[in-house]
This record gives C-alpha cells, structure tokens and sequence, in this order.
C-alpha cells in the first residue's frame, strides 16, 4: 500500500540526505562485490566484506544490513534473468554489457526499511522514521479511511521509502487474507485482446480504442517536444511518461475491476478464478462445436460454417472460455475415487 508522507522542510532535508547517502553506499558496496564476486557475491560475503565501513559511514545496523541486502538481491535477480535469456543469448551485445560492470544504484532509489526503522501511529497518522540525521519523529502521513483501516488490520514487516517527483511515500507490505470463497452459480467468460482489451460472455465489451487514441497523441506530442532538443524538453518528456504510463495503468485497473478478471482481485472478493487454455477460443461454435479458421472471416465476425451461429467474434470467444471454466470447475471438485 502506498501511503504518502507530509514531511516538513526540515524532515524533507534529512530525507533527501538519507536515500541519497545509503545509495552511494550501495554503489560502493556493490562495485566492491562485482570486483571481488563478478555476479556472485552472497548476503553472507557482502556482510563480511563491506558491513564495517557501512557502519563507519554513519549507517544504523538495520540500515547496513538492508543496504547489503538490497544489492545482494540485485545481482541475485540479474543472475536469474540472464539464466532465462532474458538479456539474449550468450555473447550478445546487452548480455555482455551487463556482465561486464557493476549494478548502478539511482541516487534516489527506494530504499527498506524494517520496523526496527520505522515505526508507524495510526491513531495520530505519522510515523517515526530513521535517517543520517537521527530518528524523525511524528512524519505526517496522509491516506483515505478505508486505506486506514486496512493499513492498521494488515500491514507486515518491511516498507520502502521513496521519492517521487518530489513527493514523499512509505510503500507499506500488507498481508490481506483472501475472502472465504463460495460456490459460484455460473460463470462469466472473459476473452482478453488487443483493439478490445476485455470482452465477457454476457456481452459486455471494455474496447482499447479510446486508449490507442490517447497513445497516439501523446506519441504525436513527444515527436513535437523531442524536435526542440532542449534540456527543458526532456524533462517535460519524461514527466509525459511517467503520465502516460499511469494513464494507461489506470485504465487497465478499471477494466479488472469491472470483470473481476485478476486472480488477486478475485481472491479478496471470495469468487473463485479460473485461468483455461484460449486457444481456438475465437474459432469454435459454441453451439455445435465446429473449431475451424474460416468460422472466423474477419476480425470482428464470427460466423459458423456448420450450423450457421454468427455474432461478435470476442463474445463467441468469452462464451467459450466460460463453458471451458464449467468444465473445468467440476473436473476440479469432482470427488476423490473410493478406495478399492
């Protein structure tokens, strides 16, 4: 949960001070590891190696050890992700850069903290917060009453402390039990795609057309904004970004809700979820069962060479996708065979 902070002026400073301090730590650590380890280095050997000179830096424990911890982690994820060809093959020109120098830490990257670090009154809504300054007391936070109340119920063990665009956030981890789930009656088919992002089998349809359109312009105002070259530009360049992309999040997120389409979504609310294989989803008759590609003529047409069903292609296609979640969900309660 992301809770945003009210610091004053003076808390803003010690803030400031703090991420960017136990980042340049983090980028000592971390090129002191690649020289030693290369890509290797363990919680254990970065603990031995740099734990020390944190703490003569001015670092808490705590604070050391998330510092060590957190670029340990990202050698741990750089590993796994060139294990799964993520940076190309080997000798590809991304996979050797990124085997060939040490991970870089922005200066104000999000940084853990544990309870021992912060501690959080939910009564008066502030938190206590450590920093290279000392330790913060009553940090304003701001958040809605539900967020309150499910902050106060839920929230477990680490958050991180972030800025951005000079704004201040602690993202909380919260541990939200799922609902107690009950027995569906039917169910609603949801077929996902790309001109109509969600499309359910009563019919509804949550079409992206809208949303293309706003990619386009805003594609057409970065060509303009780039053709300037200024240093002015690039900053509005970036700040159009980061609104585009929350844009095209929120959009996304209401969509979800509406359908119930996300298994963690669908959790909380107590309805079961079903994820079933779409494939030929879009060229199978619901009705008589005939699969086949010109069932299909167009994008948005669906019509059945056998016994002559037509209608919207994404529909037909949610249809299926329900009758393949009914299936499935007596397969998944049928009972256990008797023992013999």
């Amino acid at each position: 949960m992301q809770v945003k902070l009210v610091p004053d002026a003076v808390q803003v400073r010690a803030l400031e001070r703090t991420l960017r301090t136990v980042n340049q730590c983090a980028n000592r650590v971390s090129a002191g590891s690649f020289e030693a380890y290369g890509l290797k280095g363990s919680v254990k050997d970065l603990r031995s190696m740099a734990y020390g000179d944190l703490k003569a830096r001015g670092l808490g424990a705590q604070a050391a050890q998330h510092v060590i911890k957190r670029v340990a982690d990202a050698y741990t994820t750089l590993r796994a992700s060139i294990r799964a060809g993520n940076l190309g093959p080997e000798g590809c020109k991304r996979r050797r850069k990124a085997e060939s120098k040490e991970i870089v830490f922005r200066a104000d990257a999000a940084h853990t903290y544990d309870d021992r670090c912060v501690s959080w009154n939910y009564d008066a809504q502030t938190v206590s917060i450590w920093t290279m300054d000392g330790r913060l007391k009553n940090v304003r936070f701001a958040c809605s009453a539900t967020a309150l109340k499910r902050l106060t119920q839920y929230r477990r063990g680490e958050s991180d402390l972030m800025v951005r665009n000079g704004k201040w956030f602690l993202i909380a981890t919260c541990e939200v039990p799922e609902a107690e789930r009950y027995e569906p009656n039917d169910w609603i088919g949801v077929d996902r795609g790309i001109n109509n992002l969600a499309t359910t089998s009563d019919g509804d349809n949550h079409c992206g057309r809208r949303l293309d359109r706003y990619r386009r312009r805003q594609a057409r105002k970065r060509a303009e904004i780039q053709a300037k070259r200024t240093r002015s530009a690039a900053q509005l360049l970036k700040r159009r970004a980061r609104r585009e992309s929350r844009h095209a999040t929120h959009t996304n997120h209401k969509i979800s809700k509406t359908v119930v389409a996300v298994a963690y979504k669908a959790r909380r609310a107590g309805v079961p979820f079903i994820e079933v294989d779409p494939a030929y989803t879009s060229q199978r008759c619901p009705r008589c069962g005939h699969t086949a590609r010109n069932n299909r003529p167009t994008r948005d047409h669906f019509c059945c060479r056998r016994c002559g069903l037509a209608g919207p292609a994404d529909v037909v296609a949610g249809v299926n996708v329900r009758d393949r979640a009914r299936s499935a969900w007596v397969f998944v309660n049928m009972p256990p065979p008797a023992p013999t």
